[in-house]
């Protein structure tokens, strides 16, 4: 189970091509993000197993739950996985109308 993230300069569909991914690190991102509860902020609406867009606004929000999902990250690979979401969040919310879309197994 992983979640890649992709950055769309519009909301996705299934034209849309995304400005770029994040394809590396998607199984422990899924791990850390599976120790928030569930609708524990931004982040926890991220579902694992299923597509999750947001946008430059939730984005930004989003940036502000980064210092406890690092906490949760409990590996180097975790923590790095944690620090690659935080430049797609942060790239994400300084591109107007822009999406992230986080895509799940």
């Amino acid at each position: 189970m992983g979640i890649e993230i992709e950055l769309y300069p519009e909301r996705p569909n299934r034209h849309s091509r995304p400005l770029r991914g994040s394809y590396e690190h998607g199984d422990p991102l899924a791990v850390v993000l599976s120790r928030l509860g569930p609708k524990e902020g931004r982040l926890g609406r991220i579902d694992p197993c299923r597509d999750t867009a947001l946008n430059e606004q939730d984005a930004g929000a989003a940036l502000a739950e980064l210092p406890r999902l690092e906490a949760l990250a409990d590996s180097p690979g975790q923590r790095e996985a944690v620090r690659d979401l935080g430049r797609m969040l942060a790239d994400c919310s300084a591109t107007p109308g822009s999406w992230l879309l986080f895509v799940g197994d």
